[in-house]
């Protein structure tokens, strides 16, 4: 009996040569901004303009500019902070996991994914920073530093100053990991350059000669940063996730919390990726390098990391009556069944029911689907920190502390401004520096030795 393994896909299509890819890539930097890229950056401008004027009134006004309550402490802001923190995950298993894994695909993604990672956490840590409301006195004491005014620290036992060691080390790591991996292809740069654009990337290239010794050393950079890269996927969700169940609130004091946000984060981050990556391809005319056979395969981990978000919702619920506390019961059928039964069924829907179709091949190898999919998954991802958040507070244990939580304008200006700062910052990546890894592609290009020499 003969077995015929099936030829896989190449992972650049288009018949490319190493010169192809050096000039198709270096054309985004090198040429003047293109009209699509223009009106991205007006409108990210607007965004960021408009809610810079909500910022400077929480700032100026204070927090109780918000929409917040005795009872709802925490609400839009603390829901946002947990949504930023989930959409930079997949940068970090995109470029590390996937690298000591060997995964050949992730080359022509990662580098956009790194660059989201960054943009991300910074609008995530914007948020517990403006909710301290004078972060210019308050911000010091996070630290932990020691200090004239005697023994004064910062409890160690807090969760809070726990998401400040692991989200200032994550985003370390990651800026360091991207900006290594920008290097060679700063160096291609540098050398096709002229004038005043040869200095300033001669400089960000650090030197490189592209020597085989060079080589060699950033390949060991580049695993050992991934080594260390790679519990943080983990590690940082997780210990986001202790906000909550290391409380006693009703739907917060639970065990699945941790394996439950890190699912959740690299399905919210997954989908950011697509929605960039599609939009990318097309106004910089990456279809070669940016495949259908990428987009499937992203795909295929939301629907895995879909499924087991789903299994956790089912599991909440199983626990929450298998336990036979009523406050515990209480507070899942109030999110089903009470006020906020909008916020919970479209949670559902967005992160149970539509990573379902992606089953089907022809919507998981769609553009048009995959694109209207990934923004459905962000916004139920959105609703699933809601849900959690703001559920579990506006009816407390007594009654009498029962109220409801309305967002101001404020609210949502503020939370414009990250949107505005995201796509202002992304935009400027994917202008000035190498939106895909020219090295890495080049790697992995199938092509003839006749081919490579041009």
């Amino acid at each position: 009996m003969q077995v015929t393994s099936p030829v896989r896909d190449p992972l650049v299509t288009g018949g490319k040569t190493y010169k192809d890819v050096t000039n198709d890539i270096a054309r985004q930097v090198e040429g003047k901004p293109t009209v699509g890229w223009l009106l991205g950056l007006a409108v990210s401008l607007g965004a960021l303009l408009i809610g810079s004027l909500a910022l400077v009134a929480t700032l100026w006004e204070g927090i109780g500019m918000w929409g917040l309550n005795k009872t709802v402490g925490w609400a839009w802001d603390i829901t946002n902070f947990v949504w930023w923190v989930g959409i930079g995950h997949a940068g970090t298993l995109i470029s590390a996991v996937l690298l000591l894994f060997r995964q050949k695909w992730r080359t022509s993604i990662n580098r956009a994914a790194e660059a989201m990672t960054i943009f991300a956490v910074i609008c995530a840590a914007l948020f517990p920073l403006i909710h301290m409301g004078r972060p210019w006195i308050g911000a010091i004491w996070a630290l932990p530093l020691p200090n004239t005014y005697g023994s004064l620290w910062v409890n160690f036992n807090s969760p809070l100053l726990w998401d400040v060691f692991a989200i200032s080390t994550y985003f370390s790591v990651s800026l360091v990991f991207w900006y290594i991996g920008l290097i060679p292809d700063f160096a291609t740069i540098r050398d096709r350059a002229t004038g005043l654009r040869k200095t300033i990337y001669g400089a960000l290239s650090f030197g490189w000669d592209g020597a085989a010794s060079t080589w060699m050393r950033y390949e060991s950079v580049s695993l050992i940063l991934a080594g260390l890269a790679t519990p943080l996927v983990l590690s940082v969700h997780t210990i986001v996730s202790f906000d909550f169940a290391t409380s006693v609130i009703p739907g917060w004091h639970t065990t699945i919390f941790p394996p439950y946000f890190v699912a959740g984060a690299i399905f919210s981050g997954f989908a950011m990726v697509l929605t960039l990556m599609i939009v990318t391809r097309k106004v910089f005319k990456l279809e070669d390098y940016i495949t259908i056979g990428h987009i499937e395969l992203m795909n295929i981990v939301i629907i895995i990391t879909g499924s087991i978000v789903g299994i956790a919702y089912i599991t909440e619920f199983f626990i929450a009556w298998y336990s036979g506390v009523a406050a515990e019961q209480y507070a899942f059928v109030n999110r089903m069944f009470g006020p906020y039964w909008w916020a919970y069924w479209s949670m559902m829907t967005c992160n149970v029911i539509s990573p379902q179709l992606f089953w089907f091949k022809k919507i998981r190898t769609s553009i048009v689907a995959t694109f209207i999919l990934s923004l459905v998954v962000n916004i139920g991802m959105w609703f699933e920190r809601f849900v959690i958040i703001v559920t579990s507070l506006h009816r407390d244990f007594l009654p009498s502390s029962w109220v409801m939580f309305y967002p101001t304008i404020t609210d949502v200006g503020v939370y414009l401004f990250t949107f505005g700062f995201f796509f202002t910052a992304f935009l400027l990546f994917a202008k000035f520096f190498p939106v895909i890894n020219m090295a890495e592609v080049k790697s992995v290009l199938k092509s003839s030795s006749e081919k490579k020499l041009n």
